[in-house]
């Protein structure tokens, strides 16, 4: 690209030009206009250069992202501490993490938000932590012992074991398009031994924990419905084939909550426009049923004219994704599926998943669901006891409904991840943007040499920040070295000790995302730590500076 100037009627005038081979002719074409004086088409020459370096940098950024697999995710996770393969020193056991240092500060950071934001910031949730071990008569009122099963097949064509789900039955085929034999039922709760002559189930999800201790939460709390008895959890499955990393794995972590309604009570108080008037990507039933996955874009208002759902799930339906957007999660990358018919729970009237656009695929994230009245029924029958709420509105008796909101907190940690993870061309290494609040690690402390002056100020810093943040100390390895080290696991800031601190007690802060750095005094560091986790921007609580590495 250069600069041309032409004159138009006596006046100059400079465009910007591109030659290029098209066969066997150099073609020239004008490209912009860049204005009436040598400097300003210089100026805007530099504009358009950069921009282009800019597009092109984030271009190839996109295209590393895109390349993330399951299997590269896993190593990534591995090879940085967030996550390790159980009993890796035995070969592995098959459908079992561990979480490593970053990994566990990521995931607790994720369940205090789930907390907080469905639990300590809502009038009408409380909060319950339930046994893993229940009386076995429990699943068999719930109805797991006879139905929480999946088909065991075997390919005819690869012989080929694994599992399909009821609904896929004469649906699906094998990867290698082979047909399914049929080998039985597989039900998937873990049985265990309790004491010498008893027995019961690691429990397949949380909610049963809710609705058995509903009468007494409601006695003690005195909560009058509507309201919500909410717990975070590990759950166990025992899958026929665990795969796909976290996402089909045997031992889990559930997040969700029971929300109890009066039967009779169709309207919801809580509604309001922002609820109304969110928009979500929709693949409905009725595209699913013609084989199709064309979404449409739909509000929870026209959700309910359709009749997709009732006011108390549309309300609940759209603060689940009210916490996704919180999160910093991309909302175009998050899909609600409506549930078919036939594949709906046997406790469910209606299902919608919430699912989010991985690089290796669109999965599930999220669910709600409609369980009516069948819980608490189910429980009365078999307990023989009552579980029934007096309703002072009506001056009766009743057997609450139920929407279920329910999260895969692996789930949303790895699509976390995945955002987050992102390849930067010019520094060549990983960035993991992830959002302030979730980062495992808010600061780094970095003396620019190892030298006794520095070191001394920079563990008094360290020390400082440590009482109310997670940071972290490194002195190993050059200055820019640390920088990627911070930034590989998404550590949101580096404060920098440099000869300058030593003279007027201030310190250089690194931003992770862009790199720039700001000048500040020791003494504002943990207000500016503070303001940054919420959301403000670093780079403007002092002075930007020019460093050699960045």
């Amino acid at each position: 690209m250069y600069i041309v100037k032409k004159k138009i009627k006596g006046r100059d005038y400079f465009y910007l030009r591109e030659s290029k081979r098209e066969g066997e002719k150099v073609v020239a074409k004008t490209l912009a206009y860049l204005g009436r004086t040598r400097e300003e088409a210089e100026k805007k020459l530099k504009q358009i250069v950069e921009g282009k370096k800019k597009s092109e940098v984030k271009k190839k950024s996109e295209v590393k992202k895109k390349q993330l697999t399951i299997e590269g995710l896993a190593s990534f996770c591995k090879r940085k501490g967030f996550v390790f393969q159980n009993s890796s020193i035995y070969g592995g056991f098959s459908g079992f993490w561990d979480f490593g240092p970053l990994g566990i500060e990521l995931f607790n950071n994720i369940k205090e938000s789930w907390w907080d934001f469905f639990v300590r910031k809502k009038e009408n949730i409380i909060g319950i932590d339930a046994s893993i071990l229940s009386h076995p008569k429990i699943w068999k009122a719930s109805g797991h012992e006879e139905s929480f099963s999946d088909i065991f097949v075997r390919c005819k064509k690869c012989k080929k074991s694994g599992k399909i789900d009821k609904n896929e039955l004469g649906k699906v085929k094998c990867d290698c398009g082979g047909e399914y034999e049929v080998l039985g039922d597989f039900n998937l709760m873990f049985k265990t031994s309790v004491g010498i002559d008893s027995f019961s189930y690691l429990r397949p999800e949380t909610a049963q924990g809710m609705f058995t201790d509903f009468k007494l939460i409601a006695d003690t709390s005195r909560k009058k419905l509507p309201f919500g008895i909410a717990q975070v959890g590990k759950c166990f499955r025992n899958e026929i084939a665990p795969r796909d990393f976290l996402f089909r794995a045997r031992e889990f972590t559930i997040g969700e909550f029971e929300f109890f309604i009066h039967p009779g009570e169709k309207k919801c108080s809580l509604l309001d426009p922002r609820h109304l008037n969110s928009k979500l990507n929709f693949l409905d039933a009725e595209t699913q049923e013609k084989g199709k996955k064309n979404l449409k874009e739909i509000t929870i208002k026209k959700m309910l004219q359709e009749k997709r759902l009732g006011e108390w799930h549309g309300y609940w339906l759209a603060e689940q994704l009210l916490w996704f957007k919180s999160l910093g999660l991309d909302m175009n990358k998050i899909k609600v599926r409506e549930h078919l018919k036939d594949e709906l729970s046997h406790y469910s009237s209606a299902t919608f998943d919430i699912d989010y656009e991985y690089p290796f695929g669109s999965k599930e994230i999220a669910g709600i669901a409609d369980r009516g009245q069948y819980d608490l029924t189910q429980h009365i029958k078999e307990s023989k006891e009552s579980l029934e709420i007096f309703d002072e509105k009506t001056g009766k008796k009743v057997i609450p409904r139920v929407i279920e909101p329910t999260f895969g907190i692996e789930r949303i940690f790895l699509a976390l991840l995945c955002q987050a993870y992102d390849y930067d061309i010019e520094r060549e290494n990983i960035v993991l943007k992830l959002p302030p609040k979730l980062a495992p690690i808010k600061a780094a402390v970095f003396p620019i040499v190892k030298k006794a002056g520095f070191v001394k100020l920079a563990r008094k810093i360290y020390s400082e920040l440590k009482e109310e943040f997670n940071v972290f100390y490194d002195e190993s390895g050059s200055i820019g070295r640390r920088y990627s080290r911070a930034d590989e696991v998404g550590t949101i800031m580096g404060i920098t000790i440099d000869g300058q601190s030593l003279k007027d007690k201030t310190v250089t802060m690194r931003d992770r995302d862009t790199s720039k750095q700001i000048r500040v005094k020791i003494k504002d560091l943990k207000e500016i730590i503070g303001k940054v986790i919420d959301g403000k921007d670093l780079l403007k609580f002092g002075k930007k500076v020019d460093t050699r590495v960045r």
